[in-house]
């Protein structure tokens, strides 16, 4: 299993990647990771993304990759393991990955407000000053929409959303506990599951005005007929 985490900035997800290692993931990222179009060194500085903190393991330098096709490679070897990255930076890249049925994309968010508190305390530990709130927003903009690098284009092909809202890493830790990222039939549905799918899909070709059914027969787990009416 492998799970990408997409969202902007100070969103939360480094958080949740640390959570996900503490349950047994190993991180893999990309090496030489940089912020895109920033000419100001300090800038680039307080948007260089948190390290995330990681179990001491001497293989760790082994999953540093240099680009995502060789991240992807090693992960699709390995697909019954599990794996986690916040390193998806474009669209073409996350449509490679969400071909691998071992996949799970989840995008996180939070409140711009909360964000750039989040972020001036980044910019604090590292003995830097934090932007006004206008300037994070462009920034914030600038991450999110970018033709080239907006991250909006990946959480809109999130199969999970999570809305980080709490400054309380317990309260974090408590939903994603809830949550269960590392769940399976996220990846594979169960046949209930799987069936009322196609019943939903089958509906979408209904003709009744008033409302949209959709009828599935099955037996022994096999589909006999499908059909936009009951």
């Amino acid at each position: 299993m492998l799970i990408g985490l997409c969202g902007g900035i100070c969103a939360g997800k480094h958080a949740i990647a640390e959570y996900l290692i503490q349950q047994g993931f190993q991180l893999l990222e990309l090496a030489g990771k940089s912020q895109s179009n920033i000419t100001e060194l300090g800038d680039e500085l307080r948007l260089q993304a948190s390290e995330i903190r990681k179990k001491e393991d001497p293989k760790s330098s082994e999953l540093a990759f240099q680009d995502a096709d060789s991240l992807l490679d090693f992960a699709t070897k390995r697909w019954q393991e599990r794996w986690v990255t916040t390193d998806i930076a474009d669209a073409t890249t996350l449509d490679r990955f969400l071909l691998r049925p071992f996949f799970l994309l989840v995008s996180v968010d939070a409140p711009v407000s909360l964000r750039w508190k989040r972020f001036a305390d980044r910019c604090w530990r590292r003995q830097l000053d934090p932007p006004e709130l206008e300037k994070f927003v462009m920034w914030n903009d600038h991450n999110l929409y970018d033709k080239e690098i907006g991250r909006v284009y990946l959480t809109d092909k999130a199969q999970v959303r999570l809305f980080n809202s709490s400054s309380s890493l317990k309260e974090l830790h408590s939903a994603l506990q809830t949550l269960d990222l590392a769940d399976e039939q996220r990846l594979r549905p169960n046949w209930d599951q799987y069936f009322m799918q196609l019943a939903s899909l089958a509906a979408q070709r209904s003709n009744c005005m008033k409302r949209r059914v959709g009828c599935v027969l099955v037996q022994d787990s096999r589909v006999i007929s499908t059909g936009p009416t009951v």
